[in-house]
């Protein structure tokens, strides 16, 4: 049940981070802008997932697991509570990065949580169960945000995104265990062994590698619209798809590092190597394109295999490694939507010039 409560903060958070990817279209046309200025509403979220992971982890290092866990997810209820009601962009963007700062701290501490009371050759399977809820959020949590928004409003979805961190709450206060005797970590000591060069290598290898999936997801909208041609019925059966995968990637991830160790991790990375290589090809058709959204979400895999391994090799900062795995994990969401934009943008400005005649087709 304990796994399940930690779960169902995954599942929030997986919610509130990926429902406007889905609601690209919807939020563009709502508030006046452009689609890449959507990318940047999912950067800022990205960002403060990225400042608040270390800071919050370090700053709640001496309370125990389950009093932060709480306080974390209360924090997080109130950014979606917040991004429900903002008035504007720029108010929205404010908010979206307000409600990223906790989401780190709450997957390291969760992280550490469940590998600690498992046994040390089920950690990974404890840690990508927990994981589970992200994945559960991809493949039904983002489908139902983005039919709900585009049946009512796209701003109901960060409401309801709050109400699950306020049962997270309930539920982590209800069936976690709260152990008095529990070791505490010194913050200045998290910071002192967190300068490792293997910690950095891992959290380098998440903060580009990852970048590929969240560039293709954050652009699955538009790319199904403009592209493929699709009617937007599709784009909840494309993020299903993409959630599909996501929880055979998450579940492959921990049984490959359980069974390769760090060696999984180069395999994961060849893999999504020739997954992006292949995804402009099957954009191009209805059925090739939805597969492909299937094999993109299979890239999670990463995250549970370079949990655990940062766990391994940051002894005496496990608290501070976890949460920045997740920071390293949402830089590639900052860069993702970000480098897409731009190619975006480039793209159309090179479509114009061509249907106006001011540019040679071979080299605009």
């Amino acid at each position: 049940m304990i796994e399940l409560a930690l779960a169902m903060g995954a599942f929030g958070i997986g919610a509130g981070e990926f429902a406007i990817m889905g609601l690209m279209p919807n939020v563009a046309h709502d508030l006046g802008i452009s689609e890449p200025q959507v990318g940047h509403l999912i950067s800022a979220y990205a960002l403060g997932v990225v400042v608040g992971a270390p800071v919050l982890a370090v700053l709640g290092a001496r309370l125990l697991r389950k009093h932060l866990l709480v306080l974390l997810m209360g924090f997080f209820a109130a950014g979606n509570f917040a991004s429900a009601m903002a008035p504007g962009y720029g108010s929205l963007i404010l908010f979206r990065f307000i409600a990223g700062l906790p989401h780190g701290a709450y997957f390291g501490v969760a992280m550490l949580a469940a590998a600690t009371m498992a046994p040390p050759n089920q950690r990974a399977k404890a840690v990508s169960r927990v994981m589970m809820g992200l994945t559960i959020a991809l493949l039904i949590g983002n489908p139902l945000a983005t039919w709900l928004g585009q049946l009512i409003d796209w701003r109901h979805a960060f409401t309801a995104v709050g109400i699950i961190a306020v049962l997270t709450m309930a539920l982590v206060a209800r069936f976690m265990p709260l152990d008095r005797q529990e070791e505490r970590s010194d913050p200045r000591r998290e910071i002192r062994a967190f300068n490792r060069p293997q910690v950095w290598l891992a959290l380098g290898i998440g903060s580009i590698g990852f970048a590929g999936m969240f560039c293709v997801f954050s652009y699955l909208a538009p790319t199904l619209l403009e592209v493929t041609d699709a009617d937007p019925g599709w784009i909840p059966v494309a993020l299903i798809a993409f959630g599909f995968g996501g929880i055979v990637g998450n579940l492959a991830g921990g049984w490959l590092f359980d069974r390769f160790q760090f060696r999984a991790v180069a395999l994961i990375l060849i893999w999504s190597t020739v997954v992006l290589l292949a995804f402009p090809l099957a954009a191009q058709s209805l059925w090739s394109m939805l597969l492909a959204a299937f094999f993109v979400g299979t890239m999670i895999a990463l995250a549970p295999a370079l949990q655990i391994h940062l766990m391994d090799v940051a002894m005496g900062a496990q608290t501070l490694a976890a949460a920045s795995n997740h920071a390293a994990f949402n830089l590639s969401n900052a860069l993702g939507p970000w480098l897409g934009g731009l190619a975006v943008s480039a793209g159309r400005r090179r479509t114009i010039r061509l249907r106006l005649g001011l540019a040679n087709p071979k080299y605009a």
